[in-house]
């Protein structure tokens, strides 16, 4: 019986020692209270959702730059993309990015649809301009939530050693 007893003793003892091991409690605390909207997981956080912003912007301007007959695949293309932004799960503090995000890509997709069909000039132009002020208002919303100041260009760039008026 003092056996049995002294491999108890030793079997408590490890045990114990193992779950005092101060590397790996304070990582598992860290991880499960993790806040992605807070400043220095932001960037992580926002990352996903502008990658598939920047997939879908370059998609958007080769689609600005080809054939009509070739606008029905890169059209396809864009609305796997907008589907998975809709399916891609972001924190709370990202709902209205996302919301902008979407909204853009929505009305690029049916702006393209409708100049396939011969929408007229009048209704290209309009989703043209809801199109841009939407991507502008994902721009000022992930400069907000960056802390990003954004300043408006004064005018075209001038060459290198001139000096604007």
């Amino acid at each position: 019986m003092n056996r049995t007893y002294i491999l108890l003793i030793a079997f408590l003892i490890s045990a114990v020692s193992a779950c005092g091991n101060p590397v790996s409690a304070p990582e598992t605390a860290s991880t499960q209270t993790s806040d992605p909207c807070l400043s220095d997981q932001l960037n992580s956080a926002i990352k996903p959702i502008n990658d598939l912003q920047r997939e879908f912007d370059d998609t958007s301007l080769l689609a600005s730059n080809v054939a009509r007959q070739q606008l029905p695949g890169l059209i396809s293309e864009m609305q796997r993309i907008r589907r998975e932004a809709e399916d891609q799960t972001i924190p709370p503090c990202l709902a209205t990015l996302k919301s902008h995000q979407l909204a853009h890509m929505a009305t690029v997709i049916e702006t393209m649809i409708a100049f396939v069909g011969g929408a007229d000039s009048s209704n290209l132009n309009k989703g043209i301009a809801q199109a841009s002020q939407e991507h502008d208002l994902y721009t000022l919303e992930m400069a907000r939530l960056l802390g990003v100041t954004l300043v408006p260009a004064s005018g075209p760039p001038t060459p290198s050693g001139t000096q604007s008026p």
